[in-house]
């Protein structure tokens, strides 16, 4: 069995501010180990229900947040950008299921960290006209090529976000949203545990690839400034629907790696911080 795991880290245990998930943060370096204890319990989980191939991405940021020497030695690790898939760099359709761990709700949720790939430069995500974050984004495109999502992890709120897209996919809370920069936060031996036993327990039965979508897609994305929206539109397939807010059709595959090309023009004109 050929397990995925991509590895976010707004989701992850313990962490609720931008200081714990920011290379330079004051409390980067114990947040850094803190997702590597996560995608570790779901590695163990993974191994006891029999994986014998598991992949990880770092879908965080700089994507250089794991540290290879803390990662379970059963697992290969993916680090670094660019990647043309991003969060999903690596996944095929040789594996048999995707778990995501310390995901986070998409922007104008009032989850941890809540916000959609790009701090508050994205203000809105639609897929195929309904509101769409990492969660539906990360699912639509795995259930595209025929993977299907088995476990989610992270906040009440992503986890909820989660149920919405597919209430199949087995999730576990390891903190409850407060606000958008506290929460009530599971021990983290227990919240681990229960990572770890959720992922045995849902890869223990084989689990059913999803059917790729057929049809193409229609991605639609509001931006902060207008800058972005106008200079996007200098590619290929790409218009307006406002000043604001550009689109594209086609496989959602496609458009997912189309999106990774938007935001990497996005971060050459815009200087802001994330999470203001």
């Amino acid at each position: 069995m050929r397990i995925y795991i991509s590895v976010d880290m707004e989701g992850v245990t313990g962490l609720v501010d931008a200081d714990d998930v920011q290379p330079g943060g004051r409390d980067y370096e114990r947040g850094r180990l803190m997702m590597a204890e996560d995608v570790n319990a779901a590695i163990r989980g993974a191994v006891a229900a029999g994986a014998t191939d598991i992949t990880v991405n770092d879908a965080h940021g700089p994507m250089r947040n794991l540290l290879p020497e803390s990662l379970h030695p059963a697992a290969r690790l993916i680090r670094g950008k660019p990647k043309q898939m991003g969060m999903l760099e690596g996944l095929t359709p040789e594996h048999d299921a995707v778990i995501c761990v310390g995901y986070h709700s998409r922007a104008g949720a009032l989850g941890v960290l809540s916000h959609s790939f790009m701090g508050h430069e994205i203000e809105d995500m639609w897929l195929d006209g309904r509101p769409v974050g990492e969660i539906g984004l990360a699912h639509a495109t795995a259930g595209a090529i025929g993977m299907p999502v088995a476990v989610l992890t992270g906040d009440d709120c992503a986890c909820a976000e989660m149920a919405e897209w597919d209430p199949s996919v087995t999730t576990v809370a390891v903190k409850y949203a407060r606000d958008r920069f506290a929460a009530e936060l599971r021990p983290a031996d227990e919240a681990r545990g229960a990572i770890e036993e959720a992922v045995a327990a849902s890869l223990s039965v084989p689990p059913k690839s999803s059917a790729p979508a057929a049809g193409p897609s229609t991605l639609a994305v509001r931006w902060q400034s207008a800058s972005v929206a106008s200079m996007l539109l200098g590619i290929p397939g790409v218009t307006a629907t406002d000043s604001r807010t550009v689109e594209a059709q086609g496989g959602v595959p496609g458009l997912y790696r189309l999106f990774g090309v938007w935001m990497r023009v996005a971060a050459s004109l815009t200087n802001q911080a994330p999470y203001c």
